[in-house]
């Protein structure tokens, strides 16, 4: 008899490797050469100069990100939880921009430090600023925006895990989130789980196990940042030359609070991972939008990423999750708006 359940689950592998940034890149330059064939080459021409300038990054990027995760340097990050509850704020705000942990990585990491008592402040402050900084997404953000825009948003990402750690400090300094956390079921998502704690081995080529680690690191990493930058890079061509400049300027150019109020609330449901906002964020720049909009919607979006909400919403309750949000949409506009003063 037939095996029937290969049968049907066979469309859905290819369904689902249809369903990559590369499918979307072909389809997008494809509708471009068919319905506008004149503008096919400078949209296309467009796109592959832009990821070439940015080559230099994602190459840096991704040889740091495989020597972080050969070395096990994320076994630094539980020592920012360690110690007097102010100085695990800072050092947490601080780690949260260093750790090299995936979205699936920091949900069992935290759960463990919330089960060992660590106070919800720190974890608060980590969980701010680790959506929105890490080493490859500063170099590709400089890469796309500037110096200036990346380490401006590194200062926004440790000022806003401050902000929220010593906020939700003083909310339980009056009896909120006693019991912030839910009952939690460990979950595999990638093939990684909660890591034990060791000293980084920081010539990790001398150990045959950590040299296979840098290398899986290496062409994981790249491969995905590559697409994703790939697909970044078509959508910005598409978006200078079909989109209106006047259309942006209106909506978020110009000076004031309110250009980067509306930034920020339309950057949290229009999520763009942190590797394809930058490039998506010179394009609209170069049509009118101000720098500090540009940067009210790049935090509101990292802050709202579905691996960042799924994270706080897996392990603790609403009203956490609730104060999360909150804090991440006030913190994206006051960082808009003091960028855009400096």
């Amino acid at each position: 008899m037939a095996d029937l359940s290969q049968n049907t689950q066979a469309p859905k592998l290819r369904l689902a490797a249809l369903k990559t940034p590369w499918t979307l890149v072909v389809v997008l330059l494809l509708l471009v050469a068919v319905l506008d064939s004149d503008q096919f080459g400078s949209v296309f021409v467009f796109a592959v100069q832009a990821l070439m300038h940015t080559a230099r990054y994602i190459l840096f990027a991704v040889l740091l990100l495989a020597y972080l995760k050969a070395t096990g340097a994320e076994a630094l990050v539980a020592k920012a939880f360690e110690g007097r509850e102010i100085r695990m704020i800072f050092l947490a705000a601080v780690f949260g921009g260093l750790a090299p942990f995936c979205s699936c990585e920091v949900i069992p990491f935290i759960a463990g430090l919330l089960a060992l008592g660590a106070p919800l402040s720190a974890v608060m402050a980590f969980w701010l600023s680790s959506p929105l900084i890490d080493p490859p997404t500063l170099l590709i953000t400089a890469g796309a925006l500037g110096w200036p825009f990346a380490i401006g948003k590194a200062v926004a990402a440790v000022g806003l895990g401050l902000f929220g750690g010593f906020a939700v400090r003083a909310l339980m300094r009056t009896g909120a989130f006693s019991a912030p956390l839910k009952v939690y079921q460990q979950q595999g998502c990638c093939g990684c789980g909660p890591k034990t704690p060791e000293k980084p081995v920081w010539r990790f080529w001398q150990q045959a196990e950590r040299r296979v680690t840098f290398r899986r690191e290496f062409v994981n990493n790249g491969l995905f940042l590559l697409k994703w930058l790939a697909l970044a890079y078509v959508l910005e061509a598409l978006l200078v030359h079909y989109v209106p400049a006047d259309l942006i300027a209106t909506l978020v150019g110009g000076e004031g609070v309110i250009p980067i109020a509306v930034a920020a609330l339309v950057g949290m449901p229009a999520y763009l991972n942190s590797y394809v906002a930058p490039p998506l964020l010179a394009g609209l720049m170069e049509q009118g939008m101000s720098a500090g909009a540009a940067m009210s919607f790049m935090v509101a979006g990292a802050i709202s990423s579905v691996p960042a909400m799924a994270a706080v919403w897996s392990l603790v309750k609403p009203q956490v999750f609730a104060v999360y949000l909150g804090l991440g949409v006030s913190g994206a506009i006051v960082s808009g708006v003091l960028f855009q003063l400096i």
